[in-house]
């Protein structure tokens, strides 16, 4: 049996490096075949310790990609690239070239100039309070103050979308849809055009609630995770979706990130993010 490739590659940054981590994800996702050794080496601020990493990398023939702000550091590590013939891609470097020629100004190259407390920042920081606070149906009033509602079953990603959607600095709250449990009145006044439906597929959800239960060391087979038991809740969803004229999106074969567009896109909400 042939071992898959194997390539190492180093994600380094000044800062934190999500940014450069994101692009090195998305980018060895592309290749599943291969086996990717990933280092991540952050907060890196000091010559002598660039120079220790880039050596290492260049011992294991690695590629490099990096968001460093330091004009310095970052000049060192282009150079060091051109002269072992090691790759190293600058991410935000190019671009900053690119503007610094469209505006005519220098870039201030301040270290996590992003993250300043400003407005945005206060926003979205509110949204996201706003969506643990009324995470899981735990105060129905939330359900009219929010920009975004998301119904689902159990196990249909309505935590981790509520908070994804609260980094665009959107109000969201979720319900989980159990049979014969009573909806809140509050659900039925909400403007449909703000309310997503979240289902999944019988089978997935199967999957999912039996490795749930794995992991608690209890028994997978439960009324949680039967099937007969899923089918029931999903059709009490679907009929509750199509009494509200809802938006209604299967998650089976999405990403938190692919969900949360379809939402966006659906909501007419893409323009109204990070205002």
């Amino acid at each position: 049996m042939n071992e898959k490739p194997s390539i190492s590659l180093y994600v380094i940054s000044d800062s934190a490096g999500d940014t450069a981590l994101k692009l090195a994800h998305a980018s060895m996702a592309q290749y599943p075949n291969t086996e990717f050794i990933l280092y991540r080496r952050n907060f890196v601020r000091e010559i002598n310790a660039l120079k220790r990493i880039l050596d290492e990398a260049l011992e294991n023939n690695a590629m490099v990609i990096y968001t460093i702000v330091n004009e310095e550091l970052s000049n060192f590590a282009r150079d060091f690239g051109k002269e072992h013939d090691l790759f190293c891609f600058d991410i935000i470097g190019s671009v900053l070239d690119e503007m610094t020629l469209r505006v005519g100004e220098k870039p201030t190259r301040e270290l996590g100039a992003q993250h300043h407390l400003n407005e945005n920042y206060f926003k979205r920081i509110k949204a996201i309070e706003f969506a643990v606070e009324y995470d899981d149906g735990q105060d129905p009033k939330g359900f009219l103050k929010a920009d975004v509602v998301l119904l689902g079953v159990s196990r249909t990603s309505k935590t981790p979308l509520s908070l994804y959607l609260a980094q665009k600095n959107l109000r969201v709250a979720n319900l989980p849809i159990v049979p014969n449990a009573q909806i809140p009145d509050e659900i039925f006044k909400v403007d449909p055009k703000k309310i997503v439906g979240l289902t999944n597929s019988p089978e997935i959800l199967n999957n999912i609630r039996a490795e749930r239960m794995r992991s608690y060391g209890l028994d997978p087979e439960t009324a949680y995770s039967n099937m007969e038991n899923i089918q029931k809740e999903l059709d009490f969803a679907n009929e509750l979706y199509e009494k509200l004229g809802c938006v209604v999106i299967n998650v089976s074969k999405l990403s938190i990130e692919e969900t949360a567009a379809l939402i966006l896109d659906a909501l007419h909400l893409e323009d109204k993010t990070f205002q």
